[in-house]
């Protein structure tokens, strides 16, 4: 009887333990679409390594041009093609992973003229990826989980119009899930009014190529300090720590597993705003392995 109440209480105590490790730890984002070498979609979420995959890119939108993504080798969207990715959406949902579309990107070509004009985008946005209807959904009929600002040029100018006006599509029924990837120097040029209306979920800020907030092997301050600025002063539900997923995929800002797992990351994981971490992306991630390494740690 004794025995039995040791092995019960040592259960408890483990069960316990799994359980607050678990409501501490935070989940990887990924970046999918830029690579045709990258794998299916599908394929990337099954590898239970994602919670969050954003679909890159619109990179064309707003000011009266005619909206067009750019998914590099995986689809032709000029030609319809790529609205077989439906079924690779709803795979991915199937397994608990919230499908994300990403505006913008570091070559696109897009920019806001009005208020009005950002009204117009979340409409089309709304009918042609969420949960309106159109007949020319450039990724089929799959409803994704929300949109991602990755608005890295143009103007600052009415992207806090944007973001309300998708928000608002959160009361008819399927929650519009808002993401941005702001560079890591605060406020963002670009989303930093934006991300002041508090309308947004995730926020997984660039600390690449970015020197001045970035990690250095010979310097944890900028990072911390530039992290304790946007969870301090962001309201979002939750800030990420974005990386390149190997020293390939930026300029600089690549931090090794080690550095993460020993330095960083104990750094900035007690804060309550921590959600996990932002990789770029699925292609540099499949070179290096730097998901798997990392997961158990984040």
């Amino acid at each position: 009887m004794a025995l039995k109440l040791k092995i019960s209480v040592s259960f408890i105590c483990l069960m316990v333990s799994v359980l607050a490790t678990g409501s501490n730890g935070g989940g990887i984002s990924i970046y999918w679409g830029q690579n045709g070498n990258e794998g299916p979609l599908a394929e990337t979420c099954a590898t239970g390594k994602y919670e969050y995959v954003n679909i890159a890119f619109l990179a064309t939108f707003g000011n009266g041009q005619t909206p067009m993504m750019n998914l590099a080798g995986h689809c032709d969207p000029y030609s319809n093609g790529c609205t077989g990715l439906s079924s690779d959406i709803k795979s991915c949902q199937a397994k608990g992973v919230k499908v994300i579309l990403s505006l913008g990107g570091g070559a696109g070509s897009y920019s806001l003229a009005s208020s009005d004009d950002a009204r117009q985008v979340a409409t089309y946005l709304w009918n042609n990826f969420l949960g309106g209807t159109s007949s020319s959904r450039p990724l089929g009929p799959a409803v994704l989980d929300g949109i991602d600002f990755d608005i890295e040029g143009g103007t600052g100018e009415h992207w806090d119009d944007l973001a309300k006006y998708l928000s608002g599509y959160s009361k008819k029924g399927k929650k519009v899930y808002l993401t941005a990837a702001p560079q890591c120097p605060f406020p963002d040029a670009w989303v930093g009014n934006a991300l002041k209306t508090g309308v947004f979920d995730y926020v997984w800020v660039q600390f690449y190529n970015n020197p001045p907030c970035q990690y250095s092997s010979t310097d944890i301050a900028n990072l911390e300090d530039a992290w304790k600025q946007w969870t301090s002063d962001i309201p979002a539900t939750k800030i990420f720590l974005g990386l390149p997923a190997s020293p390939d995929a930026a300029g600089s800002g690549f931090i090794p597993v080690n550095d993460l797992t020993s330095k960083v990351l104990p750094a900035i994981k007690n804060s309550s705003k921590y959600g996990g971490v932002m990789l770029w992306s699925k292609y540099y991630d499949d070179q290096s392995g730097y998901s798997s390494s990392i997961k158990s740690h984040v």
